[in-house]
């Protein structure tokens, strides 16, 4: 009898596998109509909106890449990029990652999801693998649609970079795509914080509002005079760190250290989101966030592995100050005035002329003799000189520059009408405004062998 009431006893149930999990959560969360609104968004609307400024005779000149969307279809995407590091990004993972645990608590569904899966560990692996893969088909989406846009109604011509080189369509191809992989990082640490905030604050508004919140005051930062190592210690510096890209050669170590820290805080928010899940009373029908555990199990942490970042940046990349150094702006600005020189050269049809047999230096400062030669700002006066082979000459031209915190700089020219004013110069492309009238730089903000 005994054995016969053992071989009718159930089999314990098994909790259900992370694979089947994840197919669940995310059917959930592609069955939502904010998140299909989001995908057909991001997949159309880049594309339409390139496809209608490069239409128009009227550039955002003050976007990076905005001035040459006339000129090669891949300055499209990097004006989408530039976009959406700064404000699309973070909206999206707030709206996916922000909200993927917050939904249950809204809904009451807790106790049915844990009955189905039967394991918390697995519920939260596959909501964050669900959240992490409709983040990763937005940002697709947007990079796609970006460069299709502006293919289609510019062309595949080559790319003024950020040194004034010309970089040919299969080198911008390849670059463009680099940036777009790179921003990735910052977008999973943001991704990071939004389950975090989900996971602590439950159904309160802040918890869908915090990448978002947490991208903005980042943003903010990076405007502030902070050192140069605070910057870097940001994972948001990787959102335009990418510029360093489009030089020759690559300023790609502020891009490195960019990206390792976004990684890092990614795995520190999720894992601390892990372990806070994991903590929870489900039984609590009333759960509505723990703002107290939020910052002590949450905040704090991050805040220490802000400052972790930054003491071991300092040592490592022997940074100091504002990395914006009166040297520095002098060799980014000659470099640059001597490759669009040669371009210039060209379209006007005069003879041909090398950047070593040009020899253009620049002599920088800030409108005074008392006031340092360093640091951001739009007060940067310097004069550029050069020499053309035959002639004993030596030519002179004027540039006001507006420098970012970030390195990038706009050049202004102030005279010789001749050189560097505004006129149209015809080129392939169409008419196109003189590419030594006002161009966008990029300085090498970590120390260099070269100064």
């Amino acid at each position: 009898m005994t054995a016969t009431l053992a071989a009718r006893r159930p089999a314990p149930a098994r909790p259900v596998s992370v694979p089947r999990a994840y197919r669940f959560e995310l059917v959930k969360l592609v069955a939502q109509w904010r998140i299909r609104l989001l995908v057909l968004a991001c997949w159309i609307v880049p594309a339409l909106f390139v496809a209608g400024v490069s239409a128009q005779s009227t550039l955002p000149s003050d976007t990076l890449f905005g001035r040459w969307m006339h000129a090669t279809g891949w300055a499209g995407p990097l004006v989408v990029l530039g976009f959406a590091g700064t404000w699309a990004l973070p909206l999206l993972t707030s709206l996916v990652a922000g909200d993927v645990f917050a939904a249950e608590d809204r809904l009451g569904t807790w106790r049915h999801l844990l009955v189905a899966v039967r394991s918390a560990r697995r519920i939260f692996v596959a909501k964050t693998l669900a959240s992490l893969t409709v983040i990763l088909l937005l940002v697709a989406g947007l990079a796609v649609s970006g460069a299709v846009g502006g293919l289609l109604t510019v062309g595949d011509q080559p790319l003024v970079g950020l040194d004034g080189h010309l970089l040919a369509p299969s080198d911008a191809a390849l670059k463009t795509l680099l940036a777009w992989v790179a921003v990735l990082a910052p977008t999973l640490a943001l991704a990071g914080i939004g389950l975090l905030g989900s996971v602590t604050l439950g159904r309160s508004p802040m918890g869908l509002l915090l990448p978002a919140v947490v991208a903005l005051a980042m943003q903010l930062a990076q405007m502030l005079p902070l050192p140069l190592v605070v910057r870097l210690a940001l994972p948001g510096y990787a959102f335009i760190a990418w510029n360093g890209l489009f030089t020759s050669p690559g300023q790609v170590g502020p891009l490195l250290i960019g990206v390792a820290v976004s990684l890092a805080w990614a795995l520190t928010a999720t894992a601390l989101a892990y372990a806070l899940f994991l903590r929870r009373d489900f039984t609590d029908l009333g759960y509505d966030g723990s703002g107290r555990r939020a910052v002590t199990a949450g905040l704090l942490p991050l805040v220490g592995l802000l400052a972790v970042s930054a003491a071991v940046i300092a040592p490592v990349t022997g940074g100091s100050g504002s990395g914006i150094e009166q040297e520095k702006v002098q060799r980014s600005l000659a470099t640059a005035f001597a490759h669009l020189y040669r371009m210039q050269t060209r379209q006007l049809h005069r003879p041909a002329v090398t950047e070593a047999r040009l020899r253009a230096t620049a002599a920088c400062d800030k409108g005074s003799d008392r006031i340092a030669a360093r640091g951001p700002g739009n007060d940067w006066r310097c004069v550029v000189s050069w020499h053309l082979p035959g002639v004993e000459a030596t030519g002179t031209a004027v540039y006001q520059l507006d420098v970012a915190s970030d390195g990038r700089f706009v050049a202004d020219g102030d005279g010789p009408k001749e050189v560097n004013g505004y006129f149209l110069v015809r080129t392939p492309e169409g008419d196109a405004p003189n590419p030594l009238w006002q161009f966008d730089g990029n300085v090498e903000l970590l120390p260099t062998s070269k100064g």
